[in-house]
């Protein structure tokens, strides 16, 4: 489990020092680390000239209230009281007495991040089973055994399947369950290589059904994707994911 420090150093600090640096993506999971649609122009918060902010020491201390902001919320803790963040911080610049001992400050942040991944997992546990229930009605539509589902969108010449300890070359593009689009190497133009152990178990199960060149949409249950965690900001805790997958070669 991240804790709220690494965020506010780890994440906070270095995403602003290199904040030109293009992530690439990651080649063990097929869940990504970029979102492939960005908000329209309408949708981010208006920017506003402010006298406040009449040095950089200024715009720094904002930069990096807003940044922090910004990672708390990403990692489930939107329902936090801002307040006592603020007071939180001051205390530790003002080097006033903590209301908490330093010791159980930690294990405060850890409970209730659990509690609350908790609840976004029930929820979102919820909400795939009754996509998939549904899903699973339609033509063309196959469950297995594991509550995996896959559509054929296009069948490869090839007879060839992917074996366990097999490398695999693969276009893909995934969402979730309502359409968002959480990463896509189609998007991106870059097809990807992976292990077919190296990816979630829906993936690995997949791809041994498949064939060269064949191409299919995969609808995963969160225990055959994430299960109860979250996956950065793009992916919430017990998501069904949904991929097109096309398998364009087994490397060797």
């Amino acid at each position: 489990m991240k804790k709220i420090i690494v965020a506010l150093t780890g994440i906070v600090l270095t995403s602003t020092i290199f904040a030109q640096t293009v992530a690439k993506p990651s080649t063990t999971k097929p869940a990504a680390s970029k979102t492939a649609t960005a908000k329209p122009a309408s949708a981010k918060p208006a920017v506003v000239a402010t006298p406040l902010l009449k040095t950089n020491r200024d715009s720094a201390s904002y930069s990096l209230g807003v940044r922090i902001a910004q990672n708390i919320k990403n990692q489930g803790f939107d329902k936090l009281d801002p307040a006592l963040i603020e007071k939180g911080i001051k205390d530790v610049f003002n080097n006033n007495a903590l209301a908490l001992p330093d010791a159980a400050l930690d294990k405060c942040i850890g409970d209730f991040q659990q509690k609350v991944s908790a609840e976004k997992a029930a929820q979102g546990k919820l909400e795939g089973q009754k996509f998939l229930a549904e899903n699973a009605k339609r033509k063309g539509v196959v469950t297995t055994k594991s509550g995996l589902q896959y559509e054929v969108i296009k069948t490869g010449a090839d007879t060839v399947k992917p074996k366990l300890n097999d490398k695999v070359k693969c276009h893909y593009h995934g969402t979730l369950i309502n359409g968002k689009v959480f990463d896509s190497s189609v998007d991106r133009g870059e097809p990807i290589s992976f292990a077919v152990t190296g990816v979630i178990p829906g993936w690995t199960e997949a791809l041994q059904l498949m064939t060269v060149g064949s191409k299919w949409k995969l609808f995963i249950p969160s225990e055959l994707a994430y299960g109860d965690r979250q996956m950065g900001a793009s992916i919430p805790a017990g998501s069904t994911l949904v991929f097109e997958v096309e398998v364009l070669a087994i490397e060797k």
